[in-house]
């Protein structure tokens, strides 16, 4: 795809409001001059350490460290590449994008593909409009209703209602100009024996399927006679609609996942819709019982914990032991609430009381690990010594996956006295599958995620996890307070900066910084290229430390005398290496009087 102009990444930025998209994922309070603080959204913390520039559109966390523009905080917190990012902020605020010139076939991809969304937005509206006012939707309306939905939440998730006809949606939309070529490609439309096309969705309750950003990419759609086949059918594989890498409901439950830190995962299309009706706006659905690797990477990405609330059926609990196969190698804590038997979340928070009912269940939600061992010992025969021999055999690989401490000695326990069998020998069963497990596999729920929730991504595309952020050396936290002071205070900045060369500093990162502040000293976050995320990022941290307020009398020389003194350590060091005793002689006479000039400038600054 063509990059973007840059006039429409600076078009984008300018009418993107920051306080607003951040504020879905942490309260901020007004700190004067158009700055705001609050609490991490990236790392769990007590104390407001995040800061936001609303004027500039940055932000930057003073205690894990991580920071960018507005670009760089949609692309973390909403799991989105920098050209989705783009495109998602531009639809929210209303700006044109145009692209650079592109491959002439690249183009006509891109065109017909945005046909094919137009196409679907427009059958999703027809829908919902039928399902509204039609009298054969009655039917429907009535069926919903009973589930306890109200009209507002069902017209918020946009559910509709396709005519029992055979062609009313292809002929309208042919009569839009859209041709049977691209509903069969939406998969709104498919051939018939004879040849001809027809709708596809008929006589049914439809559920509009968006991606991350809340572009519809497809319909699941529910029967409302038993003689129509399957009771749920969904789009067919397209190439907007890929089921294995979606969520129902994730456009509209992520910033409330990303507050609670934890998703709600259930199955069908009403039990989302129920939940959110009931407040518990952090639920999503998986539109079956099959958990994939795409849908997990997508949680991660927002959340620590995932509460697994499906049907307690034998598709159920299978779907529960594959949660734990696919999240193996994330540090994400997957519970399980323990649904009752024959009800569905939408069944039960509609009944008096059972709201409550639901959310004690996901408060009470058992670690994976727990409710496997009970779905084991729940299914062992007590009375035949071999099946308690097949239980244990079931439940010590389990156990071994366990980390050493409560849990694991609690589930033992439960275990040994369940099954009947010494607990001695249930330890013995245990550490001989933790020994004959290969090292180089992760445990479930290991990785390398560090923060509460997601970081910044390196690549930008949308799948990488956060690395945790790194510790900075006393040098480089001198660097960047020193090019903070001068952004705080560029009329006296700018001298410093033009004396500092790669001498004084420790990266390649910190010489391109200093190189782009001498010419953009007065307005560093403009200009900036947006597909250069390093600089970026720190740029935005230097602006959201910059505050003339915090800058004393003498301190950016002092700093830069700091720095100065690191340099000639570097020389000193080189001649002693080097064997040149009168060059380090020499070096360290300069040393003794640099040190001299810090004291004095030390002593010389009036306290802030």
């Amino acid at each position: 795809m063509a990059k973007f102009t840059p006039d429409t990444i600076d078009r984008v930025r300018a009418a993107a409001d920051m306080v607003e998209i951040v504020s879905a994922q942490t309260d901020l309070k007004r700190a004067g001059g158009g700055r705001y603080m609050g609490l991490c959204p990236f790392h769990e913390e007590r104390s407001p350490s995040f800061s936001v520039n609303a004027t500039d559109k940055l932000y930057h966390c003073f205690g894990c460290g991580v920071g960018g523009d507005v670009f760089e905080f949609v692309m973390s917190t909403a799991n989105l590449d920098f050209p989705d990012t783009v495109e998602m902020l531009a639809e929210r605020y209303g700006v044109e994008v145009t692209r650079e010139k592109e491959d002439p076939r690249a183009e006509q991809r891109r065109q017909e593909r945005a046909r094919l969304s137009e196409l679907m937005e427009r059958a999703g509206s027809f829908y919902a409009s039928f399902f509204r006012t039609a009298d054969e939707a009655a039917k429907a309306r009535e069926y919903l209703e009973e589930r306890g939905l109200d009209r507002g939440i069902l017209e918020d998730f946009g559910v509709g209602y396709a005519p029992s006809a055979w062609h009313t949606l292809l002929v309208r939309s042919q009569r839009a100009g859209f041709k049977v070529g691209e509903l069969e490609r939406a998969g709104l439309a498919q051939k018939g024996r004879n040849g001809g096309h027809y709708d596809r969705f008929r006589e049914r309750i439809t559920f509009p399927i968006r991606d991350a950003r809340g572009r519809a990419v497809g319909f699941g759609a529910r029967a409302m006679r038993d003689e129509q086949g399957a009771k749920y059918i969904n789009t067919a594989e397209n190439e907007l609609f890929h089921k294995s890498e979606i969520l129902y409901g994730i456009d509209r439950a992520r910033a409330s996942m990303a507050r609670a830190d934890r998703a709600i995962l259930v199955e069908g299309y009403t039990d989302v819709i129920a939940l959110h009706q009931a407040g518990l706006k952090e639920s999503v659905g998986i539109m079956g019982t099959a958990l994939t690797e795409q849908q997990v990477a997508q949680l991660s990405a927002v959340v620590n914990t995932v509460v697994l609330a499906l049907d307690a059926d034998a598709a159920g609990q299978k779907a529960m032991l594959r949660a734990q196969e696919v999240a193996a190698g994330r540090r994400l804590q997957i519970l399980v609430a323990a649904m009752p038997e024959g009800v569905d979340p939408a069944e039960m928070v509609i009944e008096q009381g059972g709201a409550e009912r639901f959310r004690d269940l996901v408060e009470g939600a058992v670690d994976l690990a727990e409710f496997q061992v009970d779905l084991i010992l729940a299914g062992v025969d007590l009375a035949s010594p071999r099946d308690r021999d097949r239980g244990l055999a079931e439940a010590a690989p389990v156990l071994a996956k366990v980390p050493p401490g409560a849990t694991r000695q609690e589930l033992t326990r439960r275990v040994s006295e369940r099954l009947q069998i010494d607990s001695s020998v249930v330890l013995s069963r245990v550490d001989a599958e933790g020994a004959s497990a290969s090292p180089a596999s992760p445990a479930p729920g290991g990785g390398d995620r560090v923060s509460s929730r997601p970081g910044s991504t390196s690549s930008g595309n949308g799948t990488d996890q956060p690395a945790r952020p790194a510790v900075l050396s006393r040098r480089e936290r001198s660097e960047r307070w020193l090019l903070a002071m001068c952004v705080a205070k560029p009329d006296e900045g700018r001298k410093w900066l033009e004396k500092l060369d790669s001498r004084h500093l420790s990266s390649p990162l910190t010489e391109r910084t200093v190189d782009w502040l001498k010419d953009h000293l007065d307005d560093p976050a403009s200009g900036l290229d947006p597909q250069d995320r390093e600089l970026q990022k720190m740029i935005a941290a230097l602006v959201a430390r910059a505050d003339p307020d915090l800058v004393g009398t003498g301190s950016i020389r002092r700093n830069y005398l700091e720095l100065e003194l690191a340099a000639l350590e570097d020389e000193i060091s080189a001649a002693a290496n080097a064997g040149d005793a009168t060059r380090r002689a020499e070096l360290q006479r300069h040393r003794s009087g640099l040190v001299e000039q810090l004291r004095k400038a030390s002593s010389d600054e009036p306290a802030t």
